[in-house]
């Protein structure tokens, strides 16, 4: 397998060995558990407040788990290669509940913005959980995943690079705004070594990413491009590109990834899709905070199912509303709470910010590094 397929396999740095030659060894949280706490839930709050004021959201429930028949699930990627858990639910019933743990909510959200009645402009935000069993656990991947996943309904000529930048933005105005709540509460995060977020983003196709650095697999590249421009976002993840592979992997039914679109300077690119990700300066490292996209149509969903040979989900709910227009057109995401917190709070492993299972040998390399991580 060549690096670059093997870049594409999922997330994670993949052998514990990696994993401890890239955490600090010179690391001291900078606040205590009990700071860090309040902390967190003062941006946690700060951002869902100004998140639905930016967007016009508003805050709604959102399910655990859904029925496997419902097509809902959110399967992450195109490959197959992380499933839900699953089990059988309902007692007393000659046919159960296949019930499925969800992954994320990103299907759910589309089908409840005809529930909660938005019309364009408007749409909601979710404090999602979600179980994703199959990753590689690491110092920012876990099997427990809170985001706040969001989804606003649009207009057919929203449905431009144009739009999804202004979208981008706002986002990004909201970051900035919670590390400045956070300095606030605790001005001793306004530490030297680990810069503040800059004023804007930097906005690159995924295709100009290539042609900067064409030997290196994905991370890499992002890895170098993050070097020159610590803040970006990367237009276009999911359409295959010149050397023949996606940036990542994406999947079929919920981002567009096939729209033809432009640069800024009229070169011919693909995709409404995108993530922001940021240098991280504990790490010295990439790190995502949030993947987002305009939502496929009736046209760009069969076409992506067809490019991912996926054109047997077609007959499931969810794929049938947007196949005869019953679900609205609409622009949504997810921002990995945890992840964010681990940056603003110049954390150096997401298990100092939230609880969840880590292996033995990841707890003994934190300890050894003074990473104390939840338990």
């Amino acid at each position: 397998m060549s690096n670059k397929q093997a870049d594409l396999a999922g997330p994670g740095i993949s052998t514990y060995e990696e994993v401890a030659r890239i955490l600090p060894d010179d690391y001291q949280s900078i606040l205590t558990p009990k700071e860090t706490m309040k902390a967190l839930f003062g941006v946690k709050n700060y951002i869902e407040e100004n998140l639905c004021k930016e967007l016009n959201l508003m805050m709604v429930q959102v399910p655990l788990i859904v029925d496997r028949d419902s097509g809902v699930n959110d399967m992450l990627d195109r490959d197959g290669s992380r499933t839900p858990v699953e089990f059988p639910c309902g007692l007393g019933l000659d046919e159960p509940i296949h019930a499925q743990v969800v992954q994320a909510a990103t299907k759910w959200k589309r089908m409840a913005l005809k529930t909660f009645d938005c019309g364009p402009g408007e749409g909601i935000c979710t404090d999602m959980k979600a179980i994703r069993k199959d990753y590689f656990l690491d110092h920012d991947h876990s099997a427990y995943v809170d985001q706040w996943d969001w989804e606003r309904t649009i207009t057919p000529d929203q449905r431009t690079l144009e739009f999804l930048t202004d979208i981008v933005g706002r986002i990004w105005k909201v970051f900035r705004g919670a590390e400045k709540y956070a300095q606030d509460m605790y001005p001793q995060l306004q530490d030297p070594r680990y810069p503040d977020l800059p004023d804007e983003l930097t906005f690159v196709h995924a295709e100009d990413i290539l042609a900067m650095y064409p030997d290196l697999p994905r991370k890499e590249r992002e890895m170098r491009l993050l070097q020159d421009h610590p803040a970006v976002f990367i237009y276009g993840i999911g359409w295959p590109l010149a050397d023949g592979y996606p940036h990542e992997l994406r999947a079929a039914d919920y981002d567009d990834w096939v729209t033809e679109t432009q640069s800024i300077d009229g070169r011919p690119m693909h995709g409404l899709n995108g993530d922001i990700l940021v240098w991280n300066h504990v790490t010295q490292r990439r790190h995502e905070l949030s993947s987002m996209g305009v939502r496929v149509t009736a046209e760009t969903l069969l076409k992506q199912l067809e490019m991912s040979g996926q054109m047997d989900l077609v007959e499931q709910p969810y794929h049938q509303a947007i196949l005869n227009d019953q679900i609205p057109l609409s622009i949504g995401g997810g921002i990995g709470q945890s992840r964010v917190f681990m940056l603003l709070l110049r954390k150096a492993h997401l298990g100092e910010v939230g609880v969840t299972v880590w292996p033995q040998e990841l707890r003994r390399i934190c300890a050894e590094r003074n990473i104390h991580v939840l338990q």
